[in-house]
Formats: structure tokens, C-alpha cells, sequence
């Protein structure tokens, strides 16, 4: 395991450098800056575009009843450059923006805006009519009102305040970025100057992006992937940036190409969708690099990687920042890296440190009662709590570490596996076992292009009385795949997988056109849960207690 690989904790030792010292360094600078709609508005506009911004809502907030220091401005945006102005408003100043998450609907999309105290909602075009009808209690603006060109124009000519005049400090918050709320309602999570500044910094000097190179943002710009990873790599490194409204597969290439894209990042399914368009001869005739994220499955890295002529690194992290594992040269397929310093493996119950996972010939993970446990941190790494949450603080931070809920393992050679998450396991004739090492295995069938691995009791598949989960699988098959042939001969393909185990084994297969995603493409294995054996416009198959074959319902 080579240590040349740069890590979070290398550049969260270094000196600091402010987001707002980011910004103000690229007031000058011409030649790059933000692609948009076929557009590029240069860093010296852009930075004056921030500029305006903040004389603009510090005006807005002077006439409305706030009275907060730190104002918080709810930003219901697609990807335009009007959202990346706005972060930089806030990172150079005392406003703080919340990125609210289209995807959610009524009560619950105003739920978010209460939680994060706006104070003032900014919408488009794209986005307003997701809030008729509703009350947020707080005034709405959009961005594509005269109202708003006017109260700009206004301001035009503003200057960015002093950094010594405004909050930039290490803790000073920036935005707030919610959970994915694949577990429950999303959590608002504190994104502070260091968590952009650190992971940007980073990411920037570890794949060698300078100010000739392209960012291609494919995450909606209220998720942290596009808040830590992509706008401040472009920033520290000062090259451009490449948006999007809205992510396409189908556009990805011919963006990349046209803007001279050489990083893009990801999390979870846009590759898969990526390779699912049609495969061109040229494909690999692009100026992209690297792509980077995670929750990308080791087929799908590998074959895009092959189609693109690029390095696909997957990384592990999460919008909290508490624990973060860095893939090194040598890192099995199917391993996220090598475990962290002060990072453990501990079992969910008991917190005892959970001992290594033992294998078979065949690769079938012998222990994983004892051996699957949660990733814990000693100490809370670059978290920096829920914003009005304390009582998810102390869940988070129970006994002074950092309990990242992510179930995992690791081998002994020290690399560390993931599992699924904590509240994914799956209790199946007294066993637990996890969803991700399943996930896995089935993706190795030719026919199947996306896989999600959840629970659903087990009465569901074998009759009343039965006691806890069964496995269920959801697939989507690839373009052309007969779902009664692939059901028929999954069995077949189970029985030649010799790193799964008898356990492991679907009791339910559904086939779906497409599975429940969040807005930042992570599985939501909740709703499927939550229909058992509902066809709900699907096919099912359920395999019968001990036998080798699936069955229609």
C-alpha cells in the first residue's frame, strides 16, 4: 500500500486557505471560468456576478424580518451559474445557503426550508412551480424575475467585502447540504469553509488539475459531491468549471468533448447510466482523465474505464466528512482502499472492535456475523454536526467518535470492504448479512445492468409464521434481455457464484424498468421494502425455501 496518495488528513494538517481567499484569487482572471448553456462566463465576471449578489441579498435581508447574523437564503436552483455565484456569496461572506433538494415535494420540501431557517427563497423558472401552492412563511424570488435583474442592476459595480470583515474562518459556515434520506427525513448537514477547502485542495494537487484543465460537474449542485469536490477543485486549481441543469448521459460525452472536460466526478449510478447509451467507435477519443467518486460497482469502473480510455478512482466518503478511505495503487477490485488510521471496524451491538474477515477457497466470507461491523472514526474527522439537530450530533458522535453508520469489513491485508449500510442488514435464519457483497455478485450476470439488494420479511416469500428477513434483489435488465429467461436461469448462474453463500441467495427477484433512486442516484431500498411482494407495475419471481429455481407470482 503506497502512502504517496494524497489523503484528507495530508492537506487538513496543512495551513488553511479560506474559500473566500479561492474566490478573490480568480477576480483577474479571463481565459476560464464557468461553462453553462454553450457559454462560458469568465472568473473576473463571475466574481464580480458574486460580488453583486451579496449587496443584492444583504439588501433583501435588511427589509425582511430576519434578524439572524447569518442569514440563511434556501437556493431551489437547477445547475446554472446563478447557484455557483450564490455559494460564492456565501463562502465571502456572513449569508449562508441551503441547497434544497428538488426531488422533494410539498410538506416535505418545506419541511427542509424550516429546518435550514430560511429566511428567503431563491427559485427559476425550472423550479417555482414545485412551491405553488404551498407556504414557506418566507419570502420566494426567482432568479428569472424582472424583480430580481433590477434589484441586481442595483448593485452593479458592488466589490467583495473584505475577508477580514467576514466570517471565513476553519468552522465558519458556508452552506448546508442535506442527506440523502434513503433512512429517513434528510438531515441538514454544517458545510463549513475547511470542508470545501480541504477536500478541494486535495483532490486538486492529488490528480494534478491545473488552470489548462476542465471540471464537468454531472452532480445537481445542492449535493456535496458539488459542493466539496467539483466547484472548489476548480477553484483552488483555477481552471474552468462545466454545468449542466441537469445531468445527461446521453450529452455526457459530447460535453466533455466540447468543453475539453479532463475530470468529471459521480456518485453511485451515473456511470452505469453513462454506459447503458449506445457504444460509438470513437468513444474513447475524448480529453477526460480521471473521473472520480463513489459507489461506483468494480464492473462498471472497469468497463468504463476500457470504453473512455480513462482512470475511473472510486473513493469513499459522505456529505458528514467524518471518515474518508483513499483508494492506493494495489487495492483489490472490490476493496475501497486501505483502512484509515483511527478508523475501526466495530460490531453494531456491543462496539468491541470486530475481528478480521476469513474466507474460503472460493472467496465466500466465512465470518461475516463477527466480522461486518460499522466503520467508527476516533474523533470527528471534518464533521461538523447537523445544523438544528443536536439530538443526530450526539447519535452521530456517541462516546466521542464518529459512528459513520456504513457497514463494512475488512480482509487480512488490512483493505477495507464495504457493506451496506447499518440500517440495511438483513436478518436471515439468524444470520446477518449485509446487501453490498450480494450486490456484487449478481452484477456478474451479462443480463443485468443495475442491481439493488434489499430486505423484506420473510412471510412475505414463505408463508405466515416465518421469522425475520428473506433477501429480495430488484434488477434492471439490459436493452434486449428476455426477463423469463434470465429469471429461469438465475438459478443456474447463482449456483456457479462460489463466493456466495446459501443464505445470500434472492428469495425475491423483481424486475423493474428502474430502481428507486434518490436525486443523487443512491439506492432507496426502503420503497421496495415497503411494497414486499406488490408487483406495483413490476415482474416477481420468488424462489421457494431450499430449492434452486424462481417462480412467477
Amino acid at each position: 500500500m503506497s502512502g504517496a496518495v494524497k489523503t484528507i488528513a495530508d492537506v487538513a494538517a496543512r495551513p488553511f486557505t479560506s474559500v473566500a481567499d479561492a474566490v478573490h484569487a480568480l477576480s483577474a482572471v479571463g481565459d476560464r471560468g464557468i461553462w453553462s448553456d454553450g457559454r462560458l462566463t469568465p472568473w473576473s465576471e463571475a466574481v464580480g456576478a458574486v460580488a453583486v449578489r451579496i449587496a443584492a441579498l444583504r439588501e433583501l435581508m435588511a427589509s425582511s424580518s430576519s434578524t439572524s447574523s447569518r442569514p440563511h437564503v434556501g437556493l431551489l436552483l437547477s445547475g446554472t451559474p446563478d447557484y455557483l455565484h450564490l455559494l460564492g456569496a456565501a463562502a465571502c461572506s456572513e449569508l449562508v445557503v441551503a441547497g434544497l433538494n428538488p426531488t422533494r415535494r410539498g410538506e416535505a420540501l418545506i419541511r427542509d426550508a424550516a429546518l435550514a431557517d430560511c429566511a428567503l427563497i431563491l427559485t427559476d423558472t425550472d423550479n417555482a412551480a414545485l412551491l405553488d401552492g404551498l407556504d414557506p412563511g418566507v419570502p420566494v424570488v426567482s432568479v428569472d424575475s424582472p424583480e430580481w435583474t433590477a434589484l441586481l442592476d442595483r448593485h452593479a459595480g458592488a466589490a467583495l467585502p473584505e475577508t477580514a470583515g467576514v466570517p471565513v474562518g476553519p468552522d465558519d459556515l458556508v452552506a448546508l447540504v442535506f442527506t440523502s434520506g434513503t433512512s429517513g427525513d434528510p438531515k441538514a448537514v454544517r458545510i463549513t469553509q475547511n470542508k470545501i477547502s480541504v477536500p478541494g485542495r486535495m483532490l486538486a494537487e492529488r490528480f494534478g488539475i491545473g488552470p489548462d484543465d476542465c471540471v464537468y460537474s454531472a452532480m445537481p449542485l445542492f449535493h456535496s459531491n458539488a459542493v466539496m469536490v467539483a466547484w472548489p477543485i476548480a477553484l483552488y486549481s483555477g481552471c474552468s468549471i462545466a454545468l449542466r441543469r441537469r445531468f445527461s448521459a446521453s450529452n455526457w460525452l459530447d460535453d466533455v468533448r466540447r468543453h475539453g472536460c479532463t475530470f468529471a466526478n459521480y456518485v453511485g449510478a451515473p456511470l452505469s447510466y453513462i454506459l447503458a447509451t449506445p457504444e460509438r467507435p470513437d468513444d474513447a477519443d475524448n480529453p477526460m482523465r480521471v473521473v472520480y467518486g463513489n459507489e461506483a460497482p468494480a464492473d462498471v469502473r472497469r468497463e468504463f474505464a476500457r470504453r473512455f480510455g480513462v482512470a475511473v478512482v472510486d473513493g469513499f466518503g459522505s456529505s458528514e466528512g467524518g471518515i474518508s478511505v483513499t483508494r492506493t495503487p494495489g487495492t483489490p477490485d472490490a476493496a475501497l482502499g486501505p483502512l484509515p488510521e483511527r478508523v475501526s471496524i466495530v460490531d453494531t451491538e456491543t462496539g468491541a472492535r470486530c475481528p478480521r474477515a476469513r474466507f474460503d477457497d472460493a472467496g465466500v466470507l466465512l465470518n461475516s456475523d463477527e466480522a461486518v461491523g460499522e466503520m467508527v472514526a476516533d474523533g470527528p474527522g471534518l464533521f461538523s454536526g447537523y445544523y438544528g439537530d443536536p439530538a443526530a450530533d450526539a447519535e452521530r458522535m456517541r462516546g466521542g467518535r464518529f459512528h459513520s453508520g456504513d457497514l463494512a469489513y475488512v480482509d487480512d491485508d488490512g483493505w477495507v470492504y464495504f457493506a451496506g449500510r447499518s440500517g440495511g442488514w438483513m436478518r436471515v435464519d439468524g444470520e446477518n448479512l449485509a446487501a453490498a457483497p450480494i450486490e456484487r455478485v449478481l452484477r456478474r450476470h451479462p443480463n443485468l445492468a443495475e442491481v439493488g439488494v434489499y430486505a423484506v420479511p420473510a412471510e412475505t416469500v414463505r408463508g405466515a409464521g416465518a421469522i425475520g428477513d428473506a433477501v429480495a434483489a430488484a434488477v434492471v435488465l439490459r436493452d434486449g434481455a428476455d426477463p423469463v429467461a434470465v429469471a429461469g436461469g438465475l438459478g443456474t448462474f447463482l449456483e456457479g457464484q462460489g463466493d456466495l453463500g446459501p443464505k445470500q441467495w434472492p428469495s425475491l427477484l423483481r424486475v423493474t424498468a428502474a430502481l428507486p433512486r434518490t436525486a443523487s442516484f443512491k439506492f432507496r431500498a426502503r420503497d421496495l421494502t415497503e411494497r414486499g411482494a406488490d408487483p406495483a407495475g413490476d415482474r416477481l419471481w420468488i424462489r421457494p425455501d431450499g430449492t434452486r429455481s424462481f417462480t412467477p407470482v
